[in-house]
């Protein structure tokens, strides 16, 4: 399929009524959009090979759900760090800026450098794009070993009073899948969510008491990455 041929299955499925629900039922909040669910987007991707050109050609029609498409037919071993800061810089909510981190940026090469940069950032979905793309990391890396995400940790405790609701869910999300990657893990994860506990902030210990309940459920999952030392 050609880029245009893929734009006009899209103005296909166009439904303005699911842009209103998307809306008030989720907080999607989206520009030039079409109505059409994640899920539907999903099928439509699996109809299209990888295919940079044209997953670079869809973002670039300004389309809300093209953008969205394009997440997940870029392969990401191609992926820049001026081409994911370009897509960054126009995230407009968590939709959009789940699909392109947890599908791809979790993926690149460049995952850690460019999360650990997007956690400085001021505008809300860039920052979260910072920590969903670190969440997404700890479970897509099942090689890199546990300092490799120790080094979240500080950036957890320096943003955890950002009141910002995208922004301290995705930091949440964060700490409470570096806690289920293995564990050790586990057990830092817990004593970072109880040094955050004690902080004066109403964030910072929603944050902590939501990772502290989850991590110390008997019914969390914890996984076993690496898994040449935690598999037995």
């Amino acid at each position: 399929m050609t880029t245009d041929e893929i734009i006009d299955l899209l103005k296909e499925q166009a439904d303005p009524n699911k842009i209103v629900f998307k809306q008030t039922k989720f907080g999607v909040i989206s520009n030039n959009a079409l109505g059409i669910y994640h899920k539907e987007l999903k099928a439509l991707a699996k109809q299209i090979p990888k295919n940079d050109k044209i997953a670079i050609e869809l973002f670039d029609s300004n389309i809300y759900e093209a953008k969205l498409l394009c997440s997940k037919i870029f392969n990401p071993e191609n992926l820049t760090e001026s081409l994911m800061d370009k897509w960054t810089r126009t995230f407009e909510n968590w939709e959009i800026c789940d699909s392109f981190c947890m599908g791809l940026f979790a993926k690149s090469k460049y995952a850690v450098t460019k999360s650990i940069e997007w956690t400085k950032r001021t505008r809300e979905f860039e920052k979260r794009a910072g920590f969903t793309t670190i969440a997404a990391y700890c479970m897509s890396d099942k090689t890199s070993h546990n300092d490799t995400f120790e080094q979240f940790f500080p950036i957890i405790k320096r943003e955890c009073t950002d009141e910002r609701i995208y922004v301290k869910k995705a930091v949440n999300w964060a700490l409470r899948n570096i806690g289920k990657r293995n564990i050790d893990l586990k057990s830092k994860a817990i004593v970072v969510s109880e040094e955050i506990l004690k902080q004066n902030n109403k964030t910072a210990r929603w944050i902590a008491t939501n990772a502290l309940k989850e991590l110390n459920s008997e019914k969390v999952r914890i996984a076993d990455y690496p898994r040449k030392i935690y598999r037995k």
